[in-house]
């Protein structure tokens, strides 16, 4: 535990640590929920999980300004293609205010969730297993003591009132966390385990899943233009998985390529040339004779 603790800096979990370092990510990681589940409730399941893809593009323009990391164009390319997915997406829809409020609150939720990864990799670096499970439990301390204070004063305030706790579907609810817990648990886990692109092709694949369970579900229109910007989103989501060496062994491959042709080329010629003088050999006593 004193190990894991050394992650918060050299004092270890102090109480100004807490409240400077876990607060933060606590709040933003709160609103990266809180968006993306009132996204659902204006536009359908899959236009959000596809318009949660652009997080990726803004880890990577956060990552050039505030990291300085190293800067790629084929990146770019991909954040373009991320913003002309979501005006495409917006489009699709005809602009109306109730799809422009969802596609809003799902690219603030994605904003929220970039914004945490970047800050956590600027004030606490790369987390090991132990690290991550200390990290997750002084995260959901934070949870408890303070954001769920915050429904105790909308309701008391009159902000918002509660039905009767008959009404509430606890058997949705019930599996609806479970799924977030493990969701959460595959999520930072993994990342310490395997590979982290092994982990966000995850949140590729739950675009199609999402879309065969809008089309049996609701009244989805998968008209051409949402097509094209669920593509377009996808493509720039898979070219940011792309490593930051890739040109580098892109450039290795048609070198050595290259370089087998050319050794390939003069064995060749001296097949030909070798045959040449052999069959000369062979006809000269025919026509002496």
């Amino acid at each position: 535990f004193r190990e894991c603790c050394r992650f918060f800096g050299e004092n270890g979990l102090t109480l100004k640590v807490f409240f400077t370092k876990a607060a933060p990510f606590g709040v933003l990681w709160t609103l990266t929920n809180y968006l993306y589940l009132h996204a659902i409730k204006k536009i359908n399941t899959t236009d959000v999980s596809v318009l949660f893809c652009c997080n990726k593009a803004f880890v990577f323009l956060l990552s050039w300004i505030v990291l300085r990391d190293r800067f790629m164009g084929v990146r770019i390319v991909a954040a373009i293609f991320a913003i002309a997915g979501i005006v495409m997406m917006t489009y699709a829809d005809g602009f109306h205010s109730h799809s422009v409020i969802g596609i809003a609150l799902v690219v603030g939720s994605a904003s929220m969730s970039a914004l945490y990864k970047v800050l956590f990799k600027l004030l606490l670096g790369s987390a090991k297993f132990g690290e991550a499970a200390l990290f997750l439990s002084v995260l959901a301390v934070f949870n408890v003591l303070f954001v769920t204070f915050i429904p105790v004063i909308l309701y008391f305030t009159k902000v918002e009132y509660w039905s009767s706790f008959d009404i509430v579907p606890w058997g949705s609810l019930c599996g609806f966390s479970i799924l977030l817990l493990t969701f959460n648990i595959l999520l930072n886990f993994g990342i310490a385990i395997t590979y982290p692109t092994l982990i966000s092709l995850g949140i590729v694949l739950s675009v199609p899943v999402n879309a065969v369970v809008d089309h049996y579900t609701s009244e989805i229109v998968f008209n051409s233009v949402r097509v094209i910007a669920i593509i377009i989103i996808g493509l720039g989501f898979l070219l940011l998985l792309l490593p930051e060496e890739w040109d580098v062994w892109v450039i290795k491959l048609l070198t050595r390529l290259k370089v087998r042709k050319k050794e390939e080329i003069p064995e060749g010629n001296g097949d030909i040339a070798s045959g040449l003088p052999n069959k000369s050999r062979r006809t000269r006593p025919s026509m002496s004779s």
